[in-house]
């Protein structure tokens, strides 16, 4: 009898353990790309709220983290991915690297952000947008006494000469979006004497934004000597100086094309409830108020709150470009293709 309860005791011990561990919270991991920024304790809040912490792994930019998901898939980096952008999610779907979740909070108010059916918006909750657009250095224009550009037509005029610099689009997700707009404006036929004219009148190609904006561009915040270059519609607000009621640069709003990144759960995480409701926190205010100022873009939550910089500072193209998802996942590799030989011969 004695040896029933000892041995008793000790299944119950053991019983015990397993039930405490098989219920403790699973750490997440969050995949982005590697402009993902928020404030100092945000994260935080997710844990101090479920219990689960958090680890934020980078794998490069838009393009880059979809091409780690791919290649990756049998063996997944993470549990939740952010980053994913509308020029990159029908690659992403199709290769079957996201589990079927929407945020249950989205509403009717984000409608205008959500991909078709079908290519994505199954799998991906849209989390911010932003315009990818043309901006000028209004000071460095004035001071030359050069009007400044205002279309995509202007950046070939003789005017403008060495003048403008660009990201690459097969290494930059704001130049690919840029690649985009000169397709969407000139057509699938035009847009390439657009850029063999663009290259001859000295436009400058970066391999990503952070050198063509604060080495090339000749911004307050800058380096450069090119006052034109392709960044944000939400760019200008953070030149503008302390107590300054002008900023000092611009988007050219007939030069755009929007941007919508998104998140979604990993096709074979092993935590799937905890990464739903990271997506879904992402999408709360908490986040989304967070998001102008540490990331530069507009939330989509209509609930936040946006700085005073973006309210004065900031515009929203009226009427960007747009390309659909499935004519870029269709003509993507064909498009880059022909870009390289005309921009990188």
């Amino acid at each position: 009898m004695k040896y029933a309860i000892i041995a008793g005791a000790l299944m119950l011990a053991v019983t015990g353990c397993t039930t405490t561990a098989s219920t403790a919270p699973q750490p997440l991991v969050l995949v982005t790309h590697d402009s993902f920024a928020l404030s100092e304790g945000i994260l935080d809040t997710f844990t101090e709220q479920t219990g689960i912490p958090v680890t934020v792994q980078s794998a490069g930019d838009a393009g880059q983290l979809v091409n780690t998901l791919v290649l990756t898939k049998d063996s997944p980096l993470g549990d939740v991915v952010f980053g994913i952008d509308n020029t990159f999610a029908s690659r992403a779907v199709e290769n079957g690297v996201l589990a079927d979740y929407a945020s249950k909070d989205l509403t009717s108010a984000e409608d205008q952000y959500l991909l078709p059916a079908g290519q994505g918006r199954e799998q991906l909750t849209p989390i911010d947008n932003g315009d990818v657009c043309v901006n000028v250095d209004h000071e460095w224009f004035a001071e030359k006494g050069i009007p400044e550009p205002v279309t995509l037509d202007d950046l070939i005029k003789p005017e403008y000469k060495d003048l403008f610099v660009t990201e690459a689009a097969n290494s930059s997700s704001p130049g690919l979006a840029f690649l985009l707009a000169t397709i969407a404006a000139f057509g699938e036929n035009g847009w390439q004497e657009y850029w063999t004219k663009l290259m001859a009148n000295g436009v400058k190609i970066d391999a990503g934004w952070s050198d063509a904006y604060y080495v090339d561009f000749s911004g307050p915040s800058s380096e450069g000597d090119r006052p034109i270059v392709v960044s944000y519609a939400s760019s200008p607000p953070f030149e503008v100086a302390e107590g300054a009621t002008v900023a000092p640069t611009g988007a050219l709003l007939d030069t755009c094309f929007r941007q919508t990144e998104y998140a979604g759960v990993i096709a074979g995480t092993k935590n799937e409830a905890g990464a739903q409701q990271l997506v879904d926190f992402l999408l709360s205010t908490t986040v989304q108020n967070d998001i102008p100022e540490s990331m530069y873009v507009y939330p989509v939550n209509s609930k936040a709150t946006l700085p005073e910089s973006f309210v004065k500072f900031a515009k929203i193209a009226p009427d960007p470009f747009v390309v659909s998802p499935a004519d870029i996942d269709k003509n993507r590799e064909t498009w880059l293709a022909e870009w390289a030989a005309i921009a990188q011969p």
